[in-house]
């Protein structure tokens, strides 16, 4: 008789993948739902996306050589996140993330004292024109952007994480950030 997790193929995982696994993937969950957000643009839809992302980072690191961990598992849910797209919409959403994701775009805290009222609401409206714009840009600018911006990756990351050569990475920064400030400076 079988143990569950053979019955399910978690069996076949040694117990090596498992601890490396557990050193790779969970410091970068985070980044992954939100890079998973931006791409989906619905935190259900992320969920699942982050979660095939790390089934199949655990099969991977089996055999996988991973040099640049951050890279490397976000690669793998950019890929998740194009197949599960692929598979469950029609056609691309133009919605991008959330409040929680303005923070990484424009950090403030609400509860501060050395702040009116005004000025948050203001900083709040800004957010909110920014994710906006951001959502608004064509899916490989937006993608580059919100690896940058906020996720913090450096050019070499980026590239590959995208598995596009690093000129692309920066050509397509240069044209997000173009595009940004000209649908902001068009956007009442």
């Amino acid at each position: 008789m079988r143990d569950e997790d053979e019955d399910n193929g978690a069996g076949m995982i040694s117990d090596a993948a498992r601890r490396r696994y557990q050193a790779i993937v969970p410091p970068h969950v985070d980044e992954a739902f939100a890079l998973a957000r931006w791409l989906s643009g619905s935190a259900a839809d992320a969920e699942d996306i982050v979660q095939e992302a790390a089934l199949r980072a655990l099969n991977a690191l089996e055999t996988a050589i991973v040099e640049r961990p951050r890279a490397w598992f976000l690669r793998i849910v950019r890929n998740a996140a194009l197949t599960w797209m692929a598979k469950n919409r029609s056609q691309p959403l133009a919605f991008a993330g959330g409040v929680d994701d303005l923070a990484a775009i424009e950090p403030f805290d609400p509860n501060c004292d050395q702040r009116s009222p005004e000025a948050l609401l203001i900083a709040a409206e800004d957010g909110e024109r920014v994710r906006r714009a951001i959502a608004a840009l064509a899916p490989a600018l937006r993608e580059a952007l919100v690896l940058r911006e906020i996720n913090g990756l450096a050019y070499r990351e980026i590239a590959d994480a995208t598995e596009t050569p690093i000129g692309t990475v920066m050509s397509r920064l240069a044209r997000a950030r173009a595009t940004l400030a000209k649908i902001l400076e068009d956007q009442p």
